[in-house]
């Protein structure tokens, strides 16, 4: 977001509350961010619905030029706190942030407690109130309920145009209804943010980790499964239960702490070190796709896209110092073919060390230096985010781009100095001394269950052949086409080709039809032209007609296709 769109978007922000008080006097204002493609603020005592919303807008379209400028004042914590009085959201701000100086800004007869970045150069018509939320204040289930009004704002009406068409398109290719519609996964109420996957879904799952399998075993990748608790001593150890405890599920059990599995390094960490590892054992690489649980906010819940439990394609490369920039380089060219595979494009982002750090500067420096250096080297896109690595060390994230233009964090990469060092890790180099291994942390995928719904929007349900939960649907015209049609279906599982067969008493045109509403890649329609031909017709999804084929013919093309995995 450039400073100049996000200054918009935070005066709207301000707008919007002006306007909700003129509307609303009892609301008590909390909160009001720009945020990607827009802006919200949240408020308490607001009881208000969606139909409300162009009253609110209206409202904003009147104030805004009334807005001649934003007056900045440093206000001391006993006048904010008078200004406030009547305010329990400003009031807990006050006080944190008292220390830090408080400031306000007015524009017309609003005035805010703010820290700045304004501008009102607003293109009248470039901005729209979009939906209600609740919203935790300060995001904890244990604080009240808040009403969040959401915006989108954008520099000029045909921009904001163009998200709005977008928009629709992606209600169409939303994976939280294409999901169950196709039946591949679904949710419970007894299990909040936990999927269930469907036996469709399975399908897909399973056919991503084999690829993943595939390619990774041809690399050298190790292949293991590791318990999904483990007591708090390995978290200790690893730092987790320090810097991450937070978001892990806790269990208590014959008098011991234990920790539900959110992350597989520590246990990695311990297979490594269970047994002695020279320099010509490097790289040292394990992987596994065990199921992870991490406690996320029920209000952050969102279909598979955030969720409290899934699977990563996770690996932890154990590496000596000089390996790092050829195994960064063997890693991005994983994700060049993970990532081509699905004709998804990408860029990278270098996150550096974190306030909430662990280990020496010095070594978190050296690394970060080592993956900036890779970067440069390989020409690759990308962009520093200051602060963002995780609290072990710094790391490579890979933002995928969908069909719709939007960017989503996907795979990481991360360098560790820091993990090894507490548990005690190493090889005997060269020379026979002990010698600490570097660690890179990855995934590609990332989690598996959000990239399911990533690219089920991305692809609108319609999976490439290899795939496809179903990847060819036999269409018998009438009953004495059933026994030939089950016979073709037999040819094709003989080969591994996923097949159902519709054998309802329904017309031709219908089963058609629903079968090209479940994206199924390939109809064969068998009636009594081709049984006197011996012969199938194929019809491909989005209604292009093979006419006859011989039904050999048909599963070289299919077993082609499902080998070079074309899009």
């Amino acid at each position: 977001m450039n400073s100049s769109l996000e200054h918009k978007r935070h005066s709207l922000a301000h707008l919007l509350a002006a306007a909700v008080l003129e509307l609303y006097p009892d609301a008590k204002r909390a909160i009001g961010p720009a945020i990607e493609n827009g802006f919200y603020y949240d408020f308490g005592d607001l009881k208000i619905t969606d139909e409300d919303l162009p009253k609110i807008e209206a409202k904003m379209r009147e104030i805004l030029p009334t807005w001649k400028e934003f007056h900045k004042a440093t206000i001391p914590a006993k006048d904010a706190r008078k200004l406030f009085a009547d305010n329990p959201y400003k009031l807990e701000l006050i006080d944190e942030y008292e220390k830090d100086g408080l400031t306000t800004y007015t524009s017309g007869t609003y005035m805010d407690l703010c820290r700045g970045g304004h501008s009102l150069e607003i293109d009248p018509e470039a901005f729209k109130l979009t939906h209600l939320a609740g919203a935790y204040w300060r995001g904890s289930e244990k604080n009240p309920m808040l009403t969040r009004i959401y915006g989108l704002a954008f520099d000029t009406k045909k921009e904001l145009d163009e998200y709005l068409v977008m928009l629709e398109e992606a209600k169409k290719r939303d994976h939280k209804v294409l999901g169950p519609k196709f039946g591949l996964f679904m949710f419970h109420e007894t299990a909040p943010g936990m999927p269930y996957w469907l036996p469709k879904g399975m399908v897909v799952l399973n056919e991503l980790i084999e690829f993943w399998r595939q390619e990774h075993a041809s690399r050298g990748y190790h292949e293991i499964s590791s318990p999904l608790i483990n007591k708090k001593e390995l978290w200790e150890t690893s730092g987790h239960w320090e810097h991450y405890r937070e978001n892990m599920f806790l269990a208590e059990m014959d008098g011991q702490i234990y920790g539900v599995k959110a992350m597989n390094c520590p246990n990695a960490m311990i297979v490594f070190g269970s047994h002695h590892h020279s320099y010509r054992d490097l790289p040292y690489r394990l992987s596994d796709t065990d199921i992870l649980h991490r406690y996320e906010l029920s209000g952050t819940l969102n279909g598979l896209l955030r969720v409290r439990s899934f699977r990563q394609d996770d690996s932890h490369n154990f590496i000596t110092e000089d390996q790092i920039e050829e195994e960064y380089e063997r890693i991005l060219e994983i994700a060049e073919k993970f990532y081509g595979v699905f004709g998804l494009e990408y860029r990278l982002r270098l996150g550096t060390r974190p306030e909430n750090f662990m280990g020496e500067p010095e070594l978190w420096d050296k690394a970060e230096a080592a993956l900036l250096s890779i970067l440069k080297k390989q020409q690759r896109e990308h962009f520093v985010l200051e602060g963002d690595g995780a609290f072990y060390g710094p790391k490579i994230d890979i933002l995928m781009k969908d069909a719709l233009g939007r960017e989503w964090q996907m795979g990481t990469i991360q360098l560790d100095f820091q993990q090894p060092r507490r548990f005690d890790l190493h090889y005997i180099d060269q020379d026979g001394q002990k010698k600490t291994p570097v660690v890179v942390h990855r995934v590609i995928y990332g989690s598996l269950d959000r990239f399911i719904g990533l690219i089920l929007e991305h692809f609108a349900g319609a999976f490439p052949l290899w795939l496809a939960p179903v990847q060819v649907a036999i269409l018998p015209v009438a009953d004495r086409h059933v026994e030939r049609s089950r016979n073709i279906a037999d040819q094709l599982r003989e080969h591994n080709i996923r097949v159902e067969i519709d054998e309802s008493n329904e017309k031709l045109g219908k089963k058609i039809r629903e079968a090209e509403m479940m994206k199924i890649p390939y109809l064969v329609i068998l009636g009594d032209k081709e049984l006197e031909a011996g012969k199938i017709a194929v019809r491909k999804r989005g209604g292009e007609d093979l006419g006859q084929v011989e039904l050999e013919n048909f599963i070289e093309k299919l077993l082609e296709e499902i080998k070079t995995k074309t899009l």
